[in-house]
């Protein structure tokens, strides 16, 4: 599904950006007013906030405007969402945003200038090197213990009841750093998988694909007698695979693109001899004609085109942005076209999917953190905790009832302006513009927005296609590694991705042997990633005894 044009940043792709942001963090912002000090502790429980409240400051917002509307608003202060959270909850805010995809790079600007906003949306946890601590440390954001304590009684209250998720938005240390967006339902964290040309399927009399080699006989048939020339594509842009690295394949040899969990013991897929495996797999469809000639370049646009034309069969998407957006498209050039999920591949008939795609409940987009030097720090989060309230809880999910929702027996439903836009707008689109459930943000998603934004049974159906996976033994927690490790895991893994991304490509595309892959495993250990798996493992036993 639709996350805001925005992937949730994995370990391995975050340590790529991180090096962007490393002049800003050697210029240490001024320090806090006087009169700004974090509150001290308070054994006296916080006291709940009447909306909206009564004040004459105008406060200061900095965050990446929402890609599902660009094109569509042209900035926070012209969306209706947006606007309707002033008044809601009685503060003004002054808003500015970084060109869109300019984030890290702004952000950057920013911090050096020492001249702050109130509040900063942005993933500290990831993409800022030296993680939240080192922003702490270097009086960038505060740390929000006392401050959650004090005005944030709702957003305390959920991670009191939510141990689980408490121990994800905080750091090592016990610091809280920011105003957290969560995953409500575990219906919410799973959205992506492989698909296929069902009606091509059937006609063919093919069974649905669960092993290898019956994807390889599967795409072989769309090849001869469907006359796909690009059987298999997928989105390799900014990077190769950049929409498949959660386990799609490779997951059948027991490896994935990022680090993860074998038993006790943390591993790094491509260093594995299961990545060789893909890899020879890869290259033999590219060979045969079964995986797209253009794959090394291929973007959303070129993808979108492929599904289209009935150029491919089969991809990894989302069940939202992808089957939900190429359905109608594929209709358009054939009516009885149906795109719908396949299970995760496996190596035997019966075995459960190593890997897939699974979100943590605590997503670190949409974090919003108050910056060391605001002069607002009560105000501004007692207007972040309202997304925590019942009633914020419900304007994120669904919007302003009688605009954006109607409560039909119990059950907020979309209205026609959102789902049925009449200025033609895609529902992504639409709900964008009136609610922040379909990206993210400070406030907890709710799964009856789901519900409805997957329209299809076929959308729906993928979600518990895709469900059935042992990733989450697999899988590792968000683990911090401290602001020193940071810097050093940063600059290794930079240069054993870039080594990844090279190695996967040239022996996929044949222009190296298969074999020149133990060659890479070489180098990989040149570049120091034993001091980065020894890294993870250290982050993990400290996150293990938060």
């Amino acid at each position: 599904m639709n996350r805001g044009n925005k992937k949730l940043v994995p370990v391995l792709l975050a340590t790529t950006m991180m090096s962007g942001l490393m002049v800003a963090c050697t210029t240490k912002a001024p320090d806090a007013a006087s009169d700004n000090k974090t509150p001290d502790k308070s054994n006296t429980p916080a006291a709940a906030t009447t909306y909206p409240m009564k004040s004459d400051k105008t406060v200061t917002y900095w965050g990446e405007l929402p890609g599902n509307l660009t094109g569509v608003t042209a900035s926070h202060s012209e969306t209706p969402f947006f606007q309707e959270w002033q008044k809601r909850t009685g503060v003004n805010i002054k808003f500015t945003a970084p060109a869109t995809g300019q984030a890290k790079q702004t952000l950057n600007v920013l911090l050096a200038s020492g001249d702050l906003p109130d509040m900063i949306e942005f993933n500290f946890k990831d993409d800022f090197p030296g993680g939240p601590e080192k922003a702490i440390k270097d009086g960038y954001i505060l740390k929000l213990n006392d401050v959650i304590d004090k005005y944030a009684p709702n957003l305390k209250k959920y991670l009191k009841e939510h141990p689980d998720v408490d121990k994800m938005v905080k750091t090592d240390n016990g610091s809280y750093y920011a105003f957290p967006f969560i995953r409500g339902d575990q219906s919410l964290m799973v959205y992506q998988g492989p698909i296929v040309r069902k009606d091509w399927l059937d006609e063919l009399g093919i069974p649905m694909p669960a092993t290898i080699d019956e994807w390889t006989a599967m795409l072989k048939a769309f090849k001869e007698k469907k006359g796909a020339t690009a059987p298999f594509t997928a989105n390799s842009v900014p990077r190769v695979f950049n929409d498949f690295n959660n386990g799609p394949f490779m997951g059948a040899f027991g490896v994935t693109r990022d680090f993860y969990l074998d038993g006790s013991d943390i591993k790094f897929g491509p260093a594995e001899k299961g990545y060789k495996e893909f890899l020879a797999l890869f290259r033999s469809w590219y060979a045969d004609g079964l995986l797209d000639k253009n794959i090394a370049t291929i973007d959303t646009k070129a993808w979108d085109s492929n599904i289209a034309s009935g150029a491919t069969g089969s991809t990894v998407g989302n069940a939202g942005g992808g089957i939900g957006k190429w359905q109608p498209l594929v209709q358009a050039k054939d009516p009885k076209a149906t795109l719908v999920a396949a299970p995760y591949p496996v190596a035997k008939k019966g075995d459960t999917a190593f890997f897939g795609q699974l979100d943590q409940p605590f997503s670190p987009g949409g974090m919003v953190a108050i910056t060391a030097t605001s002069k607002n720090v009560e105000l501004v989060a007692k207007m972040l905790d309202y997304g925590y309230s019942e009633e914020g809880h419900m304007y994120f999910n669904f919007g302003q009832e009688g605009v954006s929702y109607k409560m039909e027996n119990g059950y907020p439903k979309y209205t026609d302006l959102l789902m049925k836009n009449p200025d033609k707008l895609a529902p992504a689109q639409a709900m964008s513009k009136y609610v922040r459930a379909n990206y993210n943000g400070p406030f907890v998603q709710d799964k009856r927005y789901l519900e409805q934004y997957l329209a299809l049974q076929t959308q729906r159906d993928a979600i518990t296609v895709w469900q059935k996976t042992d990733v989450a033994k697999h899988k590792l927690p968000p683990i911090t590694p401290t602001p020193e490790e940071s810097s050093e895991f940063a600059k290794i893994m930079t240069d054993v991705n870039t080594l990844v991304d090279e190695m996967t490509l040239k022996i996929i595309l044949g222009t190296e042997p298969l074999d020149s892959f133990d060659k890479y495993q070489d180098k990989m250990k040149q570049l120091k990633l034993d001091r980065a798996l020894a890294i993870q493992k250290a982050a993990l036993e400290r996150y293990n005894k938060r």
